[in-house]
């Protein structure tokens, strides 16, 4: 076919079934799609007292508009309750404390598998008490993290000798082995319990929370305060001051989502489609190099969102380093979606479009056929991001317009979901843009209709409120995903499909 063609930038749905292509125009001159109750946000927030009342700085900040410094391509935030129609109030928190020095008795571990669990047993036990305690009204728990705890709960983090309080008081082998073989004596097996989770506190903390289903928003303290953290030359570490109104936009978005809220839905989706990424996450704990953890994120026609957990099994293809399901497992994670779909629409979806990293090979492409009867169409999409093909416009000072596609064949082509977009007169890209390469690798589709959808899907990002992202949201978040659902001890059972909201 070889055809280069310009697809239309996607519009969004806001407040009056109002259509503009930018989420933050829209949410400025028209409000939210679906606004919440006119209570608005009530937090729960666990955090410092210095956390806490930097969060009570920011509220009240984001109460009047918020302009970003020398920065024209990012909208102004003209205030919460003018996008919003509803109050997030600094006076309606419920607050958790957490001392310092219970702090101190967590961050200090020599080991930071054990920093990392401990730390996050602090935040995680508190709100899951507070939450039993039922205090009527939260709707959103917001985590405001110290520095230190991002400093020293990350993978390969390390403190100081003179820092250190508890000693290692066992080898990450000798833990490894007690997780698969657990000791006679329980204080052995309390040692190793840290090793079975991710030393991560954002992944570790929102996996754990998973089956409280308590929708959280984390942030740390230098993102409210950056003018408070300064480094040996008396600079600001964290400058933010270009892009504070982005920040505002962002965190006042996802949180208004996480509440409930729906901010904005594609205008113009087609009724009865579904879009369903699929997640597939390596269990480095496992002794087979096979073993991962598959999930898949499904997005409807209405804007909702819902991770399934899969099945753990030896997924991982060591000789090409893709992932591929067994027929059976390929047809139990297709038939949860549909059952989802049927239960949050009414009625089987008309079409389902799979979409991957890798090509889905015969046998766990006819488990996924088997799972959607014939009531629904399935169609599997490869989406790659790392082909090299560039195009530059000539003589323009310009790069080539977001949009754009080149057909290759009836079934594959390549797609510049970055690029110059003239309503902000700039371009997402940081340099010359790189395409996605989009094949449609089982099924049938048009091509042209499978792009535009793509193109779409990356207006669905609820958790950055931008002009688009990059990548289709089904494929997003597909890592994040699984680095979360692998940060605990991964269950042998099938979960029940959770909002998306959960998970970012």
């Amino acid at each position: 076919m070889n055809n280069l063609i310009k697809i239309p930038e996607p519009k969004l749905l806001f407040g009056y079934n109002q259509k503009l292509e930018d989420p933050r125009d829209g949410l400025t001159i028209f409000g939210p799609l679906e606004p919440l109750r006119p209570y608005g946000i009530i937090s729960g927030v666990i955090s410092t007292k210095q956390g806490l009342e930097k969060f009570k700085k920011f509220l009240k900040e984001i109460e009047s508009p918020i302009y970003n410094r020398d920065n024209t391509s990012r909208p102004f935030f003209p205030g919460f309750n003018s996008v919003f129609k509803m109050e997030w109030s600094p006076e309606k928190i419920y607050h958790i404390n957490i001392e310092n020095s219970e702090l101190g008795k967590c961050l200090y571990y020599e080991d930071v598998h054990d920093r990392t669990y401990y730390t996050v047993s602090l935040f995680a036990d508190k709100i899951i008490s507070a939450n039993k305690d039922d205090h009527a009204g939260i709707n959103l728990w917001v985590v405001i993290v110290p520095d230190e705890i991002y400093e020293y709960c990350r993978p390969q983090s390390t403190i100081k000798k003179e820092q250190v309080i508890i000693k290692k008081s066992i080898s990450k082998s000798r833990a490894k082995k007690l997780i698969k073989e657990p000791s006679i004596w329980e204080e052995d097996n309390v040692a190793a319990a840290p090793y079975s989770y991710e030393a991560n506190f954002h992944n570790q903390l929102k996996a754990r929370l998973l089956k409280h289903t308590l929708p959280t928003q984390i942030i740390r303290e230098s993102t409210l305060s950056p003018q408070d953290y300064l480094n040996s030359l008396g600079f600001v570490k964290r400058d933010f001051s270009k892009i504070r109104g982005h920040f505002a936009w962002s965190i006042s978005t996802a949180a208004f989502y996480k509440t409930g809220g729906k901010p904005w839905k594609l205008a113009d989706i087609r009724k009865g489609v579904c879009y369903v990424g699929l997640v597939f996450k390596k269990d480095e704990r496992s002794s087979d190099p096979r073993n991962a953890c598959c999930a898949a994120q499904m997005f409807l026609d209405s804007g909702d969102g819902f991770v399934f957990k899969g099945a753990v099994g030896p997924w991982y293809n060591t000789k090409f380093g893709d992932f591929h399901l067994k027929p059976n497992q390929a047809e139990e994670l297709i038939k949860m979606a549909i059952n989802t779909y049927r239960s949050t629409e009414g009625s089987d979806p008309t079409e389902i479009f799979l979409h991957a990293k890798t090509k889905f090979d015969e046998k766990e492409w006819e488990g996924f056929k088997r799972g959607t009867g014939v009531k629904t169409n399935i169609v599997g999409v490869t989406i790659k991001d790392h082909v090299p093909l560039k195009i530059y416009r000539d003589n323009s000072k310009f790069p080539i317009l977001r949009g754009l596609a080149f057909i290759d064949t009836d079934q594959s082509g390549y797609l510049w979901t970055v690029g110059f977009v003239p309503r902000l007169d700039t371009s997402l890209a940081s340099e010359v843009p790189n395409p996605l390469f989009v094949e449609i690798n089982k099924g049938s589709a048009d091509i042209q209709q499978v792009m535009t959808d793509i193109l779409a899907l990356t207006k669905l990002n609820y958790n950055a409120c931008i002009y688009a992202d990059g990548k289709p949201v089904t494929l997003r978040f597909a890592d994040k995903v699984g680095d979360i659902l692998t940060s605990a001890p991964l269950d042998k059972k099938e979960a029940p499909p959770l909002s998306f909201k959960y998970y970012i």
